[in-house]
């Protein structure tokens, strides 16, 4: 097999993006890892942690296991730990470079370590989140999936006020996410039947009606048309029950119907060792399961376990892809 080639955007340059990006260059790996930031920055982070790390610059002829650099110029100087809105276009370059180079197929998978909405919105950019700006970059439908041992669970809405979801749920939108994410179990995680759990939407999934009809009138019909087609759903499910060992046990994936139903469950069961899967793509992306963590961004108490697993969340899709 030959060698894999991940991408990894540093992120929030104040943030602890760099350092974990300059962890992963102490990480044993068999694939070739490039880090998408600016060299200086970098260093200046390596001095500050005490690191003696010196990465050589991405070369593309050659094709091993070094972890390398790829430059993308700041617009000005970081202080850890501060935000600055005129570095919110150099983080969206970092996101922009790797998904070329991706759809290029320069790179097999990219992976980005975390950014900071809110200065991004700041500098007057609108940004809503990286699974909706790759979505844009790529012009496709994406699916959000969050993944630790033994748990996957996708969202069937992603980041939208509390308000807005039961709107946003209809039987289109509902069987576009189901379909892309029962190919996308086949075709990236080999998984020939997956076995998806479905949560309510409501309380008691509905409880008949009484609290609620968005189980009645749109998610039950849909996973009976989808189940007739040889689809393997379970649900709708009460999202209080679902999450117990009962049913996870045979469960391949997870659909919650929106952010907080289903990734608090997750985070509790692997935070720090979990990863953060774009569906729905014509690349490989995945990301870490948490923040940028200013207080910690140069104090050598940041954790690489994310993504660390997040890279080998996308080396395992990219292998079975």
């Amino acid at each position: 097999m030959n060698t894999r080639r991940i991408v990894v955007t540093s992120g929030e340059p104040a943030g602890i993006g760099p350092d974990l990006c300059l962890q992963l260059a102490h990480h044993s790996t068999h694939h070739q890892l490039i880090i998408l930031a600016d060299p200086e920055l970098l260093t200046q982070r390596a001095q500050q942690l005490n690191l003696d790390i010196k990465l050589p610059l991405f070369d593309r002829s050659k094709q091993d296991n070094e972890t390398s650099v790829l430059p993308v110029n700041l617009n000005e100087p970081v202080t850890t730990g501060q935000l600055n809105i005129k570095n919110s276009s150099y983080v969206l370059r970092l996101i922009k470079q790797a998904v070329q180079g991706c759809r290029d197929g320069l790179f097999d998978a990219m992976v980005t370590a975390p950014v900071h909405k809110g200065v991004i919105n700041d500098a007057g950019i609108r940004f809503s989140g990286h699974t909706e700006f790759i979505a844009e970059l790529t012009q496709s439908d994406p699916v959000m999936m969050l993944a630790t041992a033994g748990l996957r669970v996708a969202l069937a809405t992603t980041h939208l006020p509390l308000s807005n979801v039961a709107q946003s749920i209809t039987s289109q939108s509902l069987e576009k996410v189901l379909r892309i994410l029962h190919d996308d179990l086949q075709s990236k995680f080999n998984i020939s039947s997956p076995n998806i759990l479905v949560c309510g939407l409501n309380p008691h999934a509905g409880e008949g009606g009484h609290l609620g009809h968005e189980e009645i009138d749109i998610i039950i019909p849909l996973i009976e048309t989808l189940t007739q087609e040889g689809m393997n759903l379970t649900g709708p499910l009460p999202a209080d029950t679902l999450f117990t060992p009962k049913y996870l046990e045979q469960a391949d994936a997870v659909l919650a119907m929106y952010h907080d139903q289903g990734l608090p469950v997750l985070k509790y069961k692997g935070f720090g060792q979990a990863a953060n899967i774009t569906l729905g793509l014509p690349i490989v992306r995945t990301s870490v399961d948490h923040g940028t963590a200013l207080d910690l961004a140069g104090t050598g108490q940041a954790h690489s376990g994310s993504l660390i697993y997040a890279v080998d969340t996308a080396l395992e899709m990219v292998n079975h892809s």
